[in-house]
């Protein structure tokens, strides 16, 4: 699933260099769902891949659609990597973050388990540790559904994969400031001291795929993604790769200017991988088990019925109430900013006014105000 996405069009190209009989490429974003089953076709006329290619226009989060596709084409391995991904995105639309993240995963995951699937890979993230925001909350459950039916009685063997940021993909800096260098800049990087953990879409899929050939059920795996890296030496480095100069106090003739621009709703100076820190090797060097608290499935069900049925009114508030509660580690810092909610319920955004920060974000603040 996501197979037109960053990481999953990635799986896809792996998975289909392996020679299967076939495999299925689901998304509903037409365009890259095409392009992706186009590049696996000319493949196959290269003879770099065998196997039937399927392209399903579809949406995870309809139970009916994935029904019918598990039940007709019974997938022996499902790979699920659709989700939503961009966090100030669903800061705005906490909703539809826990629908297409974590509901969508339930209704896949209890296909798998209930048409005979063999394995049910999910694509996890490093935000769904301690998160702060309704992305990071919404994969924290998603984890725990895979989890939860991993301990249940079930042919199915589940396990969730996590990791940090991938360069290149459509989230990442690096095609951001390759723009933003290519404009002559400025850069714009949040804070002087972020730092986050990176890993090429090549191996992480290839570790994806190898973490579930390991798994033997309800597994939390985390790939080992080397040492974190300082955002502004990153850009400070990409600058210099385009052989051009940082323009800073002590160069003012420097090329391309790195601002920065205050830290966005809910983000974190740095990202973590693990709850906690009970963690055990396995027998590849770059994969970790993770061993933290999970919940039966009866519990994990009943939590997601609930937020189901708060999602109905769209009623962010309880939403935020009921994740709190279930979700220990779930510690949102900032007010819900789904501007429908909001203007529901006559809440009126914020300022920020910090004077640490620099002109350009309080523009951004003005800008997202109104």
């Amino acid at each position: 699933t996501g197979a037109g996405g960053s990481i999953g069009s990635e799986l896809a190209r792996q998975v289909y260099a392996l020679n299967p009989a076939r495999i299925i490429l689901v998304d509903r974003a037409e365009s890259p769902l095409y392009t992706i089953q186009r590049e696996l076709e000319i493949r196959g006329l290269n003879s770099r891949g065998q196997g039937e290619v399927i392209a399903h226009l579809g949406n995870v989060a309809s139970r009916q659609a994935m029904a019918d596709l598990v039940r007709e084409l019974q997938p022996d391995v499902i790979f699920h990597a659709a989700a939503y991904k961009h966090v100030p995105l669903m800061e705005q639309h906490p909703v539809q973050a826990l629908r297409n993240n974590a509901l969508a995963t339930r209704t896949v995951a209890r296909l798998a388990a209930r048409h005979g699937v063999d394995r049910f890979v999910l694509v996890s993230t490093d935000k769904a540790v301690y998160p702060k925001t309704a992305m990071g909350a919404s994969k924290a459950l998603a984890e725990w559904v895979v989890e939860a039916l991993g301990q249940a009685e079930t042919e199915t063997t589940f396990v969730a994969v996590r990791f940090g940021n991938v360069l290149g993909s459509s989230g990442s800096v690096v095609p951001l400031f390759q723009q933003q260098i290519r404009s002559g800049g400025p850069i714009t990087v949040t804070h002087p001291d972020v730092i986050r953990y990176f890993m090429t879409i090549e191996e992480a899929a290839m570790l994806v795929i190898q973490a579930g050939s390991i798994a033997s059920g309800g597994d939390v795996f985390v790939l080992d993604m080397g040492k974190p890296v300082r955002i502004a030496d990153l850009a400070a480095r990409m600058v210099t790769l385009a052989g051009l100069s940082v323009r800073d106090a002590e160069h003012p003739d420097g090329d391309i200017e790195i601002v920065f621009t205050g830290l966005r709703p809910a983000e974190k100076m740095f990202e973590e991988l693990l709850i906690g820190s009970n963690v055990s090797g396995t027998e590849h060097p770059r994969i970790l088990r993770a061993v933290e608290k999970s919940l039966p499935w009866t519990r994990v069900e009943e939590l997601l019925q609930q937020l189901a049925s708060i999602m109905q009114t769209v009623d962010c508030a309880r939403a935020r109430e009921l994740l709190v509660s279930a979700v220990s580690e779930y510690q949102p810092n900032e007010h819900i900013q789904d501007l429908v909610w909001m203007k529901r319920n006559g809440v009126v955004a914020r300022p920020i006014d910090d004077p640490k920060v620099t002109d350009l974000s309080k523009v951004r603040a003005r800008l997202h105000d109104s």
